[in-house]
């Protein structure tokens, strides 16, 4: 037994996209072409972006079930994801695509075995490690999501939107100290 496995795997990738659904509800329309700085994904670039990010592992690993990535094409796989990203939708549509592909990969998640997310995959020659186990990779999703969406919350800032996570950290913390001076008193 194992203290996290397919389930925990898809109720922790759940926690993180339903997040970043949240700040993407946040975040008006009319703000989905905001650019932090040139060269830099807009906000609805990011967002479909993550949406669509977890593609990468399912193909490798549920629908070529791949052992190796020697001799995989990472370039194209990553031109054709990059095409999907330029596909311009809504803020509606791009909620959507957050939701529908953050379900499907969570059920995927859920649906494997532990002796599925034990199996080793190799990497190219000269890639440190030189492998790593499914599990690892199958969880690469979740942390990808949470790197860009520490960027959106930056965005969030330099839009004037407090992050609900930082708003809800700020009630918790102004609810303790109400509690401890009623109880001062």
């Amino acid at each position: 037994m194992t203290y996290y496995g397919p389930k925990e795997l898809a109720a922790s990738y759940r926690t993180v996209r339903n997040n970043t659904i949240k700040i993407a509800e946040e975040i008006p329309e009319e703000k989905y072409s905001f650019r932090a700085a040139p060269g830099c994904r807009s906000v609805g670039e990011t967002l479909v972006h993550i949406a669509i990010s977890s593609r990468f592992q399912e193909h490798i690993h549920i629908t070529a079930h791949l052992n190796t990535l020697v001799g995989f094409d990472f370039f194209a796989f990553l031109g054709q994801m990059g095409a999907e990203e330029q596909v311009p939708r809504t803020k509606a549509e791009i909620l959507d695509l957050l939701r529908s592909e953050g379900e499907k990969y969570a059920q995927t998640l859920e649906g494997l075995d532990e002796a599925f997310l034990a199996e080793s995959v190799q990497y190219p020659e000269g890639m440190v490690p030189p492998a790593k186990s499914r599990f690892e990779m199958l969880m690469s999703p979740k942390e990808h999501e949470m790197h860009h969406r520490g960027q959106l919350m930056v965005m969030q800032r330099m839009l004037g939107v407090t992050p609900h996570l930082t708003r809800h950290m700020e009630e918790r913390i102004a609810a303790m100290k109400a509690q401890t001076a009623a109880a001062a008193n």
